[in-house]
């Protein structure tokens, strides 16, 4: 054996050789992968939605659920006591809805503004939108206590927060993205303010509790009617926000590279803060406030997909809805007296957020 001109042993492949076999074998199991990956991530809450009707002080049988469920599609002759009707459409499915409903839409909501902001500490409440919610409920509560009012005050006070963040933001020269965030703390604390205010002068022995309650979230009174009020907005606003997906990723690498690749910053920005103002607000008039999910999921999301919003986006929509519902079942029936559901998001919440910051090394994007 010779050596050649750069010290190579003649009749041995090179260190540098690839095997286009072994690249071949990579791109499959990614592939792969991928699949397995999409496969889990709509089967987990479709399963988690069947199985959802079977939990509850009312025992019902999977045979039930499913004799029931069909019924309202096929002329099946009705052989089951009505009050089964009344557990599975009036209470149960409700409440499923609601739940898949929210956890995605502020799963999403989330995700995106983690990549609008390039932050991801960002949560959809970011720009005060579920204080000024949270203080449109209380004011509602405090003078109405009706329930279809205290769903309109939320949803008209957090769009108004947002309003005035924005507006904020607008008066202050600096970097819009920096003043826009830091505007929402104001207005954030602002509500917040007024949010203690209404607890103070409201009576302790009636009001005070309801708003306590409302506040720390829950989707114990959801109602068909709730369903049909906030659907429409939740679903258009995430539709509008995967049609634009991609254009997120763009706009994560930072205005001035997005402005070279023709992309209007501007509108583009306007166009995410309303579809996820009106996602967040949507939800928040139903649930109450339930923070973590929007801000935990999406890392998971990433931990699974990926950083690119094409991917990521659509998996925040499967995981938030399978989250949020196995959350809100764990409320109902861990213990006689329902647990408020943002007691139970932050308890997990917390934890997985700290694993992330140990995990410091994988990164964000």
């Amino acid at each position: 054996m010779g050596f050649d001109l750069v010290g190579e042993m003649k009749g041995y492949p090179s260190k540098s050789y690839h095997d286009p076999n072994d690249e071949e074998v990579i791109i499959k199991k990614g592939l792969a992968r991928r699949v397995s990956i999409n496969v889990v991530l709509v089967l987990l809450p479709v399963s988690l939605f069947f199985a959802s009707f079977l939990l509850g002080r009312y025992p019902i049988s999977p045979p039930e659920v499913i004799v029931v469920l069909a019924s309202k599609f096929l002329p099946i002759e009705h052989t089951w006591p009505a009050v089964l009707d009344t557990v599975v459409f009036r209470i149960r499915l409700p409440r499923i809805v609601a739940a898949m409903l929210v956890g995605s839409g502020l799963s999403v909501s989330g995700a995106s503004f983690q990549g609008l902001f390039r932050n991801p500490l960002v949560s959809p409440q970011i720009l005060g939108v579920a204080s000024g919610a949270g203080f449109g409920a209380a004011m509602a509560i405090l003078f109405s206590g009706n329930p279809f009012m205290i769903q309109v005050s939320a949803l008209l006070f957090g769009l108004i927060a947002v309003g005035m963040t924005y507006g904020i933001s607008k008066m202050v020269r600096g970097t819009s993205t920096l003043v826009l965030v830091l505007a929402g703390i104001a207005v954030g604390a602002f509500f917040s303010a007024l949010i203690s205010l209404t607890k103070y002068v409201a009576d302790p022995y009636e009001k005070l509790p309801a708003i306590v309650f409302w506040l720390m979230g829950s989707l114990s009174s959801v109602s068909n009617r709730d369903i049909l009020m906030v659907s429409a907005p939740i679903l258009i606003g995430m539709a509008i926000l995967l049609l634009i997906r991609w254009r997120i990723n763009i706009l994560s690498m930072g205005d001035e590279e997005a402005s070279a690749l023709g992309v209007n910053t501007r509108k583009l920005r306007i166009i995410i803060i309303v579809c996820c103002t009106i996602i967040t607000a949507s939800s928040v008039c139903i649930s109450g406030i339930i923070g973590w999910v929007g801000l935990i999921i999406p890392h998971v999301g990433r931990m699974l997909v990926g950083p690119d919003h094409k991917a990521l986006l659509p998996a925040c929509v499967s995981i938030g809805a399978f989250y949020l519902l196995l959350v809100d079942n764990c409320a109902r029936t861990l213990t006689t007296a329902e647990i408020p559901l943002g007691i139970l998001t932050a308890i997990v919440g917390a934890p997985f957020f700290v694993y992330l910051l140990r995990k410091s090394e994988m990164g964000w994007s």
